[in-house]
Formats: C-alpha cells, sequence, structure tokens
C-alpha cells in the first residue's frame, strides 16, 4: 500500500456509532489536516465553474466532456450521478479534475430508456449509485483495466442492476432511470438521512447494516466531506430481513 495512504489510514479516529432501524453509521474523523483544496461536484455547478456535456452532439453512451474553469481542482466521485442531456449517467471512477481544464470522462448510464436531449448540460441528481450496483460496476471497470482497456463498464450489467433495484423497490420508471427509485423514495431516505447528520470536521462514515459491514467512504476534505454527506448512496432502501 502507497505510504502516504497507509498513514492517513492508521489515523482515522471512530466517533460514536449511532444506530437508526437497521442501520449502524459510525463517523471518521483524523488529525492529519494536510492535502489538496479542490471543489465538489455540486460546488463547482453552483458556481457555475463547471460544464458537462455530451462528448458531441450525437453524444457517446461511455463519455462525457467535462470543462473546469476554477482555479482549483474539482472532485467528481465514482458513483455520482449526473442527470440530463441525453440519458443520465454516473462516474466509473473517481477523478480530481485539474484546473482550467477540459477532460473526457468515463461514465456509465443510469437510464436505459431515453437518448434524446433533454438539457443540453448535465447537473448533478444529488444522488450515488445504490450499492449493489456500485460495485458491480467497479468490478466490471476494474476487469476492464486489467484485460488493457480503459475505465468502461459492463453496461448491460449496470443496467441489470437498475433494473433489480428498481423492483426490489417497486417502482416503476419509465425510461428505466435510478433517479426515478431515489425521488419515489425520497421520505423514507429523509428518515435515514435526519438519523445521521453530519458531525463537525467528520471526513467520512462506515455503515453496518443488521451488524454487517456494508459500506465506507472517506475524504481528505471535511468541508467537501460535509456537502456530500447529504447525498443518498448506499445510506439507503436497506431490508431488514
Amino acid at each position: 500500500m502507497d505510504p502516504i495512504i497507509s498513514h492517513y489510514l492508521s489515523s482515522l479516529e471512530f466517533g460514536e456509532v449511532k444506530v437508526f432501524q437497521n442501520m449502524g453509521v459510525i463517523p471518521l474523523y483524523t488529525s492529519v489536516n494536510h492535502g489538496p483544496q479542490y471543489l465538489t461536484l455540486q460546488e463547482a455547478l453552483e458556481k457555475r465553474l463547471l460544464t458537462i456535456t455530451e462528448v458531441s452532439q450525437g453524444g457517446s453512451v461511455p463519455e462525457l466532456k467535462v470543462v473546469n474553469r476554477a482555479e482549483i481542482p474539482v472532485l467528481l466521485l465514482d458513483g455520482e450521478e449526473l442527470a440530463g442531456a441525453k440519458q443520465n449517467r454516473v462516474l466509473n471512477t473517481t477523478i480530481l479534475l485539474k484546473e482550467n481544464s477540459e477532460t473526457i470522462i468515463p461514465v456509465s448510464c443510469t437510464e436505459q430508456g431515453r437518448w434524446a436531449y433533454s438539457s443540453m448540460a448535465f447537473g448533478a441528481s444529488g444522488n450515488v449509485m445504490h450499492r449493489e450496483g456500485r460495485m458491480r460496476k467497479v468490478a466490471s471497470v476494474s476487469r476492464s483495466l486489467k484485460e488493457g482497456f480503459a475505465y468502461r463498464s459492463n453496461q448491460a450489467e449496470v443496467w441489470e442492476g437498475v433494473a433489480y433495484f428498481s423492483m426490489e423497490a417497486g417502482v416503476s420508471s419509465p425510461t428505466g432511470a435510478m433517479r426515478d427509485v431515489f425521488e419515489s423514495k425520497r421520505d423514507d431516505l429523509k428518515g435515514y438521512l435526519d438519523a445521521f447528520p453530519y458531525a463537525s470536521d467528520q471526513r467520512g462514515i462506515f455503515v453496518l447494516v443488521n451488524g454487517k459491514a456494508v459500506g465506507f467512504d472517506l475524504l481528505s476534505n471535511p468541508h467537501a466531506y460535509e456537502v456530500l454527506h447529504q447525498k443518498p448512496d448506499f445510506r439507503q432502501l436497506f431490508r431488514s430481513n
């Protein structure tokens, strides 16, 4: 393991576990304060410093174009969903966009039944891909890299995961959109988010469901984590069985 990463992980401190229904959440802290300064996707879009579009008028399912006009980098997280343009997508990997740059980024589609413009540019949907779908996507991207290809996912597997996610949630979407599931369960998600508020200087989160570890997210910047904390991701729709 990289010594910098090893040092950072060894510095982690666990906060007090909080429990809501079948879920337990442990906030993560660290005394390590040095690290790069960056904006989150949401912040950069709100400041109009970031523009995300299709790579061309015709579009390309596994790629998008991002123009960063900020004077500092912008962090895009694996699994963050982008809504709009010809179909909704999620990031295939975490990317720290260079300041004042133009980048082609690898993505996967989370809306199988639409290929028509709803807007010229993308916005943040406010969601992060559900845990099981994210794990399957990461596994397929890893296979692609091992085979010497780019950060490409198995798109058929991603669509299958979204369909299963929708079926389990009992939600029917006219375009097979993952976002529609989150929107339909917004009130249920709010209960979980209210139960696990952001704590001052928190850097991450360790999640258990029915006593089993199911998720772990960590950022170097506490402000960036605070912005991202309210995005529903693996903190959603867990069954109690």
